[in-house]
This record gives C-alpha cells, structure tokens and sequence, in this order.
C-alpha cells in the first residue's frame, strides 16, 4: 500500500482532531486531562485511563501552549486549533518517515 505524505498526514490531523473533540466531549473532561476523575462515571473513568497514552502523546507536549495562551482570556480559538495542527504535522511527518523506512507505506 503507497500512501503519498500528504494524504497520510492529512488524514492523521482528521482523525486526531477527532479523537481530541471525542474524547472531550464524550467523556465530559478538559484536553489536558489524561486520567479519569472521581465525578466521571466508572465506564468514563476506565476509558480515560486506557486513552490516556494516546492523550499523552496528542497532548501532552502541548500543556504549556494551552497554558500560555489560557492566559488570556479572550484567546480566540483559531489560536488553539493553529498550535494543535502545527504539532501534529510534525507528529504525522515523522510517523510517515519511520513508516517509509520500516517499509509499512512501500
């Protein structure tokens, strides 16, 4: 299968965007939480627990952006959505290259 770098980190944005937003909205938590809390539900706070690494990663390098720019208060959100873009095109660049070098992608 030969995926072109575009359309691999085209997608990649899509589905993380999606996950991000998912994951926010059904489990009732902010994006800078990895873990579940006490106030989820036990099937909310399980799922968290088992998303956490993929947060993490998504997330995590991230933190003090959101921090920075939550200083703020009136931050318009493009500013949030430019910043997660930014990072994950890097992300999905070099999960592209180590994909092409195992030889996933052809």
């Amino acid at each position: 299968m030969n995926v072109t770098t575009i359309r691999f980190v085209f997608l990649f944005l899509i589905f993380a965007f999606a996950f991000v937003f998912g994951t926010t909205l059904l489990l009732d938590q902010p994006p800078e939480s990895f873990v579940g809390s006490e106030s989820q539900g036990t099937w909310k706070s399980v799922l968290s627990t088992i998303l956490s690494p993929f947060k993490i990663i998504l997330i995590g390098p991230l933190l003090p952006f959101i921090k920075f720019l939550h200083q703020d208060p009136d931050t318009p959100p493009p500013f949030f959505l430019a910043g997660f873009a930014i990072y994950w095109t890097i992300l999905a660049l070099i999960l592209h290259y180590i994909f092409h070098k195992i030889k996933i992608f052809g």
